[in-house]
């Protein structure tokens, strides 16, 4: 992996985690995803699987040099992101008490 996609990945996963952390704790939600979301804490815990995937993908690009566990890693953040994803999900369809004052 190249060392400026390998910082921008980084990166990305720490936005992740820290909007993640804010949902989780304070019920915020980013500007242009707010009208979606009606379970914040639900949408905070999808958000850090996602970066536990990205930062799982990255460690194994930069720290591993055997291709056979490199491939295996990659393949195991690809599953972790998918269950970030699949977390993420609920937090934007199913009826929560955000709206309800609406």
């Amino acid at each position: 992996m190249k060392l400026w996609l390998g910082i921008a990945v980084v990166v990305l996963a720490s936005l992740f985690v820290a909007s993640g952390v804010a949902a989780i704790t304070r019920g915020w939600v980013v500007p242009w995803n707010r009208r979606r979301v009606s379970r914040p804490g639900l949408h905070g815990c999808g958000q850090l699987v996602l970066a536990f995937g990205l930062y799982w993908q990255a460690l194994f690009a930069w720290v591993i040099s055997d291709p056979g566990a490199r491939a295996w890693g990659s393949l195991a953040g690809s599953a972790i992101l998918l269950a970030g994803v699949i977390v993420l999900l609920p937090a934007q369809f199913m009826s929560g008490d955000r709206g309800a004052g609406r």
